[in-house]
């Protein structure tokens, strides 16, 4: 009976050690050996004979898959390792499993993120062709007049890079829902600082259609399988 293979990258995403894409950077760095040798080959045949290390430690498939939402508190990191960070967001999470945040918030934003050792499923959330839509409330230091959310959804350049929202909506006291597309690195504190004000509070409040809910800061848990699909769907409507 033959024995089923599976590429590379997709054996390195399973036992929950990278993401896929991060799982590609690292074989394409020489980082990993498939029994004893070097490969560069992302897409290389494997099996579970295969003896596949990464960085001189030898990795294997995980049991149990874990789907970690966590309500990020202000002043907390969001990396795996962080010599400069004082407070790290994994460190709020009891597991002795090796995970990965799907995507980031910056130290000074809070709420939702999620974690997980299941590597396509950080790839599902993650990559720019999946478009997962995440919703922000946003505290500006001004009102934003209809002209700023125009310019919000139909693009500011910073830096050379095109950010856009896919919708703004007024709530109440300067507060506002952002809805993205495609994060990225401190996409809505650029584009407010283009219209000459300042992100007082930022708050992810849901991942496609995940939403925070009432879990308390600095508080985690597990999702159910029915919450880890909803996180992978995409609102029936934009600014939902």
């Amino acid at each position: 009976m033959q024995m089923e293979t599976v590429r590379l990258v997709k054996f390195l995403s399973g036992c929950g050690v990278l993401s896929r894409r991060a799982a590609g950077d690292a074989v394409l760095a020489g980082r990993v050996k498939v029994n004893g040798e070097v490969t560069l080959n992302p897409g290389l045949q494997v099996s579970e004979k295969d003896q596949i290390s990464l960085d001189g430690n030898v990795v294997a498939q995980e049991g149990h898959k874990y789907y970690i939402m966590l309500n990020k508190p202000r002043g907390y990191t969001c990396s795996a390792d962080d010599r400069y960070a004082e407070h790290l967001a994994l460190e709020l999470i009891d597991l002795p499993v090796r995970l990965f945040s799907a995507g980031r918030l910056d130290k000074e934003s809070e709420g939702l993120i999620l974690f997980s050792n299941d590597g396509d499923f950080i790839e599902r959330l993650t990559h720019p062709r999946h478009a997962v839509r995440k919703r922000y409330v946003v505290t500006v230091s001004r009102s934003l007049s209809a002209g700023d959310i125009r310019r919000l959804t139909s693009g500011i350049t910073d830096e050379g890079e095109r950010l856009a929202a896919l919708a703004v909506k007024p709530l109440d006291n300067n507060r506002y829902m952002f809805t993205l597309g495609e994060g990225k690195k401190r996409e809505i504190r650029r584009m407010v600082a283009a219209l000459n004000a300042k992100t007082l509070r930022l708050k992810r409040i849901a991942v496609g259609n995940l939403l925070l809910g009432a879990l308390p800061a600095g508080k985690w848990r597990e999702l159910t399988p029915e919450e880890r699909d909803q996180a992978l769907m995409t609102p029936a409507s934009i600014s939902e």
